[in-house]
Parts: structure tokens; sequence; C-alpha cells
């Protein structure tokens, strides 16, 4: 080799980090020599500093990375960087640009650091430039840090950075090796494109210009020749093309050469073309000079990219298909402590674990916040080869339980949540010391910021069905142990205020929600959870523990704690010696017929806070009966006055709905009072017959409403949107003149956004403009009267509880469904004076089912106060039918006492009577009983 490309070959390289090899001395050195790392075969690494030619100094032991293993070094001109075999990055030296990573402003720093702005990011090689720092991810993310005057960082600027940035203009581009110039950068992209930034006075970046990049530009000259490997120098380029197996340059070798270049090579060209012959020889006959140029790129490809710097270099341990396999089937004892070493090497390292079950297919370089990267077939093979081995998965479960702790609240990349799809999985057997170790994950989770979370979220929601379902599961489990370790205690412990792993099922559950319910609601339950509800009450824990986690309850059982709770908050304890009675604390709320409104608001603005813990004890003036009918009855009576158009308290649409007026200011206290009295009904267990659609009960319960929801309340303007974001045509979309506004009633206009008149309706932003249009009229249109309405409401139902239901459960509480089975309602009937066999209860029944479903409606509202089936079905709603006893049957109607669901059904002669004279009753009575 001549001297000139021994030269080049060192100047090239020696900034570069290099491979560890267990066997060998491996020397990593700045582009003068002038700092030196040695890692030698014992696996100590060394430092060295030369400050005089010729003089160099003695080598010092690096003690703080003695307990590393150390798999890759690489040195700036005066830092230094070393990643360990567990993924995690030392830095040490010079620090005036913050070149270290460190958050430090200290101009030196002596020891090495671990730079934890790269923590649980799997790396997969460093370099450093002379005073820049640039590392890679298994991924292909790519950090930078340092100096960047000439925008060597690629972040499009030129201000330094002390902590590792995201270059974002790589994001899509797969980068799978770097190397650094002293002010410039290079990046090979996995399918063979090469991006360099940075300086470029020196023809270094090789886009045929002298101009700094502040952003990675791909080398246009090199499009489509699929680079395979490329070396920066101080100022000057080399890439290897290995399809045609050649050598390029490009760059400044001025001062590193003995026959010096006269001027820069601007754009990439062969070692062995003309143009170079002046790099490696002198000029001599044309057959030695391609002699000399073909030893020289052979010595090049050789010895510096397929002997010191092929990738993938060493890198961070992850794990083995053929290692996990031989854990399994080799237990001996001689075997067990490597074993062990490798197991503590991956699992006590956040970064080792994200990078071990990478979707190898490719997908993994598109991880985003979207696309997690794992192969979760891999993680559930692995999980079922260590559950084999209860030796081997109790030793990894043990690393894990101990990393858990340490895991970041803030995680710098999408790479990161890796850890939080992996860890349930492998944790997923039954037993205490699993439970214990998701507890702990649990609390890792909600450790995150709100926008990691977020992330994580947004992750779990694109995980297969499968996946999903068996994460809920997995969830549940742990959850039902949290739930019933405490009880088993019994008074010895004070039952827990937050249930982590409770925190994380009701997360999930709202993803699923999100995500369109993937999963149906049941999958969320914990059947146990009516026992645990008996043992809490045994104990006298608050049932308030349970309430923040409605997913784990159906229907029945939200509607069973809601009422436990409004008891609870209605009743007061007399205690005596050996004696303790339960009373319910009572508002007696009496009323008139004709001036029913009236009546119900001075209650309610006379009303002191304490009295709504109270149950409403409804009083009729002028009329016989209490009790639950009643109560029913004075809510629909209420609301119906409250919806009627000539009230103007709401707005009435063609689709039978009403929504609150977007003009609030001459109401008063109205929409306060009507939330009131809402409240009142959910705390009293009643239903109230409003005409709201789904968007106030999503309201309610902090969801947001959707376009769907206002085509549900206005459907022609619904369709009208949607038609919108439907259209095809820019010029027929354009040539309707919509713009970002919103025609009030009376002509008044408004804008949907700052400036929106001037704005026309494009494909390009009609997205936009129908969202903006459906918050207006469902949220910022109304926000007044719906604030009003949500205050009232609160007081009204001081019982938290009601927060349980989601919004279409609520929307059934409150309205009660539509779901009739008359069939189940003659199930439920009790008889009193009859016998089921009698001919009139006989008749009744064939007279009943052939009525038409309106008139077994009003029948419904005859006996009990409303034509709604009150929540879980008719089983929870028994009535009575009783023979009144009286001499003349036939001159005699039936009667309801709505109070108790109680029909009066005198002995008819004939079924003929009977049809007629209960069609009159319940037609001529307006629905309610006649008591």
């Amino acid at each position: 080799m001549t001297k000139e490309l021994h030269d080049v070959l060192i100047f090239a390289w020696s900034a570069e980090c290099v491979q560890v090899k267990g066997e060998e001395m491996v020397r990593c050195s700045n582009c003068d020599e002038t700092h030196v790392l040695i890692y030698s075969c014992n696996g100590k690494l060394y430092e060295q500093w030369t400050t005089a030619p010729d003089k160099i100094s003695k080598s010092s032991l690096v003690r703080e990375l003695g307990n590393h293993d150390i798999v890759q070094i690489a040195c700036g001109d005066h830092h230094s960087m070393a990643l360990t075999a567990g993924g995690h990055l030392f830095t040490w030296g010079r620090n005036t640009h913050g070149q270290l990573g460190v958050r430090s402003q200290d101009p030196l720093i002596s020891q090495p650091q671990l730079v934890k702005g790269l923590q649980g990011i799997p790396l997969a090689q460093i370099a450093a430039g002379g005073a820049h720092s640039v590392v890679v991810s298994l991924s292909g993310a790519v950090y930078s840090w340092g100096k960047n005057n000439f925008g060597q960082l690629g972040l499009g600027h030129t201000e330094d950075r002390d902590c590792p940035s995201y270059v974002e203009a790589l994001e899509h581009w797969k980068a799978v090796f770097i190397s650094c110039g002293a002010d410039h950068t290079a990046v090979l992209s996995k399918d063979g494109l090469l991006y360099t930034f940075g300086a470029g006075g020196a023809g270094q970046l090789g886009h045929n210009s002298t101009r700094n990049e502040l952003t990675p530009r791909v080398v246009a000259e090199l499009w489509g020749a699929r680079v395979s490997q490329v070396a920066c120098g101080r100022q000057h380029t080399l890439v290897y093309v290995p399809s045609l197996d050649e050598v390029y340059s490009f760059g400044s070798y001025q001062g590193q050469l003995e026959s010096e270049r006269k001027a820069n090579q601007l754009i990439p060209l062969p070692i062995n073309s003309p143009e170079d012959n002046g790099k490696f020889c002198q000029e001599n006959t044309s057959q030695n000079v391609i002699k000399t140029t073909a030893e020289g790129k052979e010595s090049i490809i050789g010895l510096l990219f397929k002997k010191r710097n092929s990738y993938p270099l060493n890198g961070i341990a992850t794990l083995k298909r053929k290692e996990v396999n031989a854990w399994i089937s080799n237990s001996s004892s001689q075997h067990w402590e490597p074993v062990k070493k490798i197991i503590r090497l991956v699992f006590s390292s956040e970064a080792c674990i994200n990078g071990s079950f990478l979707d190898k297919r490719g997908k993994h370089f598109r991880t985003s916040k979207e696309i997690s990267g794992v192969d979760m077939a891999n993680v559930l093979c692995f999980y079922k080869k260590i559950s084999k081995n209860a030796e081997v998965y109790k030793e990894v479960q043990k690393e894990i339980n101990d990393l858990l702790p340490s895991l970041s609240s803030s995680p710098v990349s999408p790479e990161n949540f890796r850890v939080y799809l992996i860890l349930p999985f492998l944790l997923q057997q039954k037993n205490s010391s699993s439970y214990s170790t998701l507890k702990l994950l649990a609390e890792a989770i909600l450790r995150l910021q709100k926008k990691d979370l977020q992330t994580l979220e947004c992750l779990w929601s694109n995980l297969e069905t499968d996946h999903f379902k068996n994460l809920v599961v997995i969830f549940k489990r742990v959850s039902l142990n949290s739930l019933i370790q405490p009880l088993m205690c019994n008074f010895s412990v004070e039952y827990p205020q937050k249930i982590e792993a409770l925190q994380i099922l009701q997360i999930l559950y709202q993803v699923n929600s999100r995500a369109g319910f993937r999963l149906q609601d049941n999958h969320f339950y914990i059947p146990e959870m009516k026992e645990i509800v008996r043992d809490f009450l045994i104990m006298g824990i608050p049932l308030t523990v349970l309430i923040k986690y409605p997913c784990i309850f159906d229907m029945q059982l939200k509607l069973a704690i809601h009422v436990l709770e409004c008891n609870r908050l209605s009743s007061y304890f007399n205690i005596y010696p050996g004696l303790s009675n339960i009373f319910k604390k009572q508002w007696i709320f009496p009323v008139r017929r004709e001036c029913l409104l009236h009546d119900i608001w001075n209650h309610l603005r006379n009303a002191t806070n304490s009295q709504f813990t109270h149950l409403l004890q409804v009083l009729f003036e002028g009329e016989e009966g209490k009790g639950d009918g009643l109560r029913r009855e004075l809510f629909t009576v209420a609301a119906k006055a409250l919806c009627d158009p000539q009230s103007g308290v709401f707005r009435h649409f063609p689709s039978g709905l009403v929504w609150f007026p977007r003009q609030a200011s001459g109401h008063g206290d109205t929409f306060l009072l009507a939330g009131t009295l809402l409240g009142m009904a959910v705390y009293n267990h009643c239903q109230t017959p409003f005409p709201f659609p789904r968007a106030l009960f999503k309201k309610m319960r902090d969801v947001e409403p959707t376009l769907e929801d206002l085509e549900e309340l206005i459907p022609a303007v619904g369709r009208n949107l949607k038609n919108i974001l439907k259209e095809e045509s820019e010029h027929k979309l354009e040539s309707l003149q919509m713009t970002f506004v919103q025609m009030e009633e009376g002509g008044s206009v408004v804008e949907l956004k700052k400036n929106g008149a001037n704005i026309l309706v494009t494909k390009h932003n009609r997205k936009e403009f129908v969202d903006l249009y459906v918050n207006y009229v469902l949220n910022e249109s109304v926000q007044k009267p719906f604030e009003d309405f949500m205050r009232g409401f609160s007081r009204g139902c001081p019982a938290e509880s009601w927060k349980m239901f989601l919004p279409v459960e609520l929307s059934i509480f409150l309205l009660g469904h539509t779901n009739y089975d008359w069939h189940l309602l003659k199930k439920n009937v009790k008889y009193v004076h009859y016998k089921e066999s009698h001919q009139t209860i006989m008749n009744f029944w064939s007279v009943f089912h052939k009525l038409p479903e309106e008139k077994k409606k009003k029948f419904l509202a005859f006996i009990s106060g409303s034509d709604r089936i009150i929540p879980c079905g008719l089983e929870y709603f028994v009535f009575f039918i009783e023979d009144p006893l009286c001499e003349n049957p036939d001159d005699s109607y039936p009667s309801a006492r709505t109070c108790n669901y109680t029909l009066f059904l005198p002995k008819y002669s004939s079924k003929e009577i009977l049809e007629e004279k209960l069609l009159f009753a319940i037609e001529y009575n307006e629905g309610f009983g006649l008591w």
C-alpha cells in the first residue's frame, strides 16, 4: 500500500466508532490522533492524550466503566463516547458546545456521564465529529447534539444543543449508518441512499456546491447506486457502492497527502477515475496509475469497510432465538450462570427490551406514535417458551420487577413505549408474583406525562384485536387481585383509595370506546364484583372507591350501586345500646297540578343544599297516595311542561328533539333549575321524558359530540355536511361559495374562525369547517345555558355515582328505553283477590296483547306514570292487578294507583265490556292513573 493511500485510510476513519472485538485490541482516535481510546482484549477501556507531536501520553484506565461491557467507542476532537451492551451511552471530555449531551454547562467533564436523554432507546451505532455527536437507533431514528455552527446536527438551524435532539428530517428514511467529519455528517439509509449535511465549504457534502446544508440532503450523484458504506474525514467523504465495486470520494484532502490537490472535489467520483489520480499516486505511466489505484481501492474495501467497520456493528444485548431455545432445553447448573447473566443484561435494561422484539418485516423502521414496531407474535412466542421453565421465568420476572421503578415518566422517543406493550404479555402467569409486578407496571404507566400516556393509548388502539383483548384480560386479572387482596386482610389494613390496575383497565376501556368499540362492554366486566360490593358493604368500605372504575360493572350493578350510594346519603343512624336503626331523610314536596312548574321552581329556589340529599316525597294537593309512582309522575309532567313549545325554554327541531337556545340571557335561572330537576330525577331513580339528543349525555360525561350527533338533532344539516365531506369535485365544492361562517336565526352571521367570512371552503379545509360547525352548534353557541344546566344537575344529584354511567347508559337511566317485552310484563304481575286462571285475568291479557303498540305504551304510562321502561328491563318493574270488589263491575272503569303500580280491574261480565272500559281509561286519563 502506498503512503498516500495509508494516509487516506487513517484520515477517513480515525474519528469513527469501531466495533469491539472480544479477542483483539480496538483503537479509536480523532483525526490528528491527539485523542485515542483503546479497548483491550481483557475488556478494559484506556484513554490517551497527546499534547505535542511525537509525545504520546501514558494510557490511563477509564475506571468508571470497568463494570460495563463496552460494545462501541467513538472519539471526537476532545470528547469520548462509549456504548454498553446494556444499552447505556456514556460520554466525557470537553463540553464547550454541549457535545456530551448531558445538559451541563461545564466546559470539561473528566468522568463518564450517562446520556439520560437517550434512556430506553435501543441504539444501533454511535459517532463523534469534531465537537458534535450523532447516534442512530435500531429502528432508524437519528439523534444529534453538540456544535452546530454549520448545521452539522441536521436540525434546520445553527444553534448548539446540549442534549440529544431528534432529527425530524430523517424520520421516514430508515437510517442504518452514520459517520461524522469535523463539521459535517453523513447518514446512510436502508435503501442505500446517502444524506449529508453540515459544512460544505470543501465539497465534502457531494452536492456540487460549497454551500452549508442545515438539513439532510440526498447526494443526487449517487441516486440509485445503493451505497453500502460511508466514512467521513475532517473535510472529505468516502463511500462504497458494491454493485459497481467502486469507492467514491468527494471533498478536500489538502494537507493530508504528499501530493496536495489544487481544487476541492464537489461531486462523488471513483478513486480510479482520471480526476482522482493525484490522490493516490504521483504522475507515473498510465499502467502504473491503474495498478496503484486498483491496489488502493482493494485496500480500502478490505481493510477499511469489510474488516474495520462493516455494519451492523457490535450492538446492545438483545434476545436471540437460538439463545432462548438453549435456555429452555438446557437447565443444567453449569449453564445456568451464563443464562442468568444474559437475562440480567437484557431485562434490566429498558433499551435492550425495546430492541428485542422488533418486527423484522421492516415495520419497525416505521415506528411512530401510531406504530410500535413490535412483533407481538414474537413476544407471545417468547412468553410460551419461558413459561415452560419456572427458573427462567422467575429470573426474567425478577429483573423486570427491579427495572420498573426506574422507567422514565417522560419518554423521548416512540421507541421508548415498546416496553409498555411487551411487558404485560411476559407477566401474564396467574400467580401472586406476576400480579405484584403488573401492579408496578401499572404505576409506571400512570407516571407518564399526559401527552406520553396519550401516545401509549394510541399504540394500544392500534394493537390487533386479539392482542388488545388479551391485554384487557391481563389487567382484569390483576385488578381482581388488587380488589380482593385488601379484603382478605379484613380490618388489618386500610383499603387503598387508588387502585392502579383498575385505572389502567378504565383507560383501556376508553381506548376501546374511541376505537369504535372493537370489544363489547362485557369484556371489561369483572363477574366477581357483585360479591365484592357485598363485602364492601359488610366491612363498611365506601363504594366511592369503586365508582371511579365504571367499566368493570354491568348496567344492573351500576344501578344497584347508584341506589345504594343515594340511600347512604339520604340516611342517618341512631345508635342505641344494642340497637341500630336506619332512618330515611325525606323532602316533603307538595305541588299543585294546575301550577306545577311554578311550585317546583319555588321549592328549588328556596331549598338548602342539604335538602337535595333527602329522598323526594311528592304530594299532589287534593289527591291521595304517595310513593315512587308519584315521584315518577312529577318528573314526567314537569318534563313535558318544560318541553312544550309554548314554554319557549328549549329550541325544537323537526327531529322531535330539543336543544338549548343560542341566546339564554333572558331565561334567568331557568336552565339552572331545569338541570337541578334532572339531577333530582337521577338521585331519586326516576325517568324523565325529556326529548334530548345523545349529544347532551355525551357532554354531561365529557365526551366530545360528533357529526353523527348533530345529524340526529338536525338531520338535514347533518346530511349536507356529510355530503360536503364526500364531494370529489373541487370545482363543485368551490362553486357553492361557502365560507367559514354560521348563519343565525334572524340573519346574523357568526364566523367559525378568525376572518372566516373571507375563507372559502375547499377540499383541503372542509374537514376543519365541518368540525368547527359541529363544535359551534353543539358546544360553543350553547356554552352558557349548558354550564348553568350542569351546575344545577350537580346540585340536584349530590351522589357522584351517576358518573359511573356511560352516555348511552345515562340516556337510558334518565329517559328509560323502548325495548318493550310485553310477555315479560305479564310474567312480573302479582294478583290481589285474583288468581292467574280467573276468567277476567285471561280476558285482560287476551285484550291487552291485541292492542296496537301505541295503546300498550299508554297502558304502561297509565299504571306507572311513564311510557318508558325502567333500566335493565321489566324484571325490576313489578305491578299489581287487584280486584276492587265493587258491587256493579260493569258500571266501573279500570283505575290505577301510580304510586305503587296497581291496576284496579273489576270483574266484568264479558271480554267486550272489559275492552271498552280499558280503552276508555287509558285514552281519557292522559296516560296517568286516576289516584
